[in-house]
């Protein structure tokens, strides 16, 4: 079978350990990168967004990520991140308060460190949001 070994490690759980044929994750330049199976070796960093991984089986997952890094070396993918969840397991009310939260503390005057804090803040609730309505049953 044409696959790879990929392992992902979220700062809570093991989200994925396993062979995959095919992975996306979002890029800290805004787009997307690929991964297919013997793709060249690299190490680079990823962004907040939707994941997706297409397993040995061919099953499709689709899931949030948060930021980290991702290493592909000798066709194995280790991507160490701050969190994983699945659609499913996103808590929807919980997100919708950190974008608010994240929102209120943009409004204020503060530090510039303190302000790229919130940017942040709210750019993952919204992309927690974004992958939980995309795949609403």
């Amino acid at each position: 079978m044409n696959t790879f070994k990929l392992k992902i490690i979220a700062s809570n759980k093991v989200f994925f350990d396993g062979e995959a044929s095919y992975l996306v994750v979002p890029s800290v330049d805004g787009g997307l990168m690929g991964f297919l199976p013997r793709h060249e070796n690299c190490v680079l960093p990823i962004d907040v967004g939707e994941m997706k991984i297409i397993d040995a089986n061919e099953g499709k997952i689709d899931a949030f990520v948060g930021s980290g890094f991702l290493e592909f070396l000798n066709n194995e993918a280790t991507l160490v991140c701050i969190s994983a969840e699945l659609p499913e397991e996103i808590d929807e009310r919980r997100a919708r308060e950190a974008s608010e939260r994240a929102q209120e503390e943009l409004r204020q005057k503060r530090s510039m460190l303190e302000y790229h804090h919130s940017q942040m803040n709210l750019a993952r609730a919204m992309e927690r949001l974004k992958v939980k309505n995309k795949h609403k049953i």
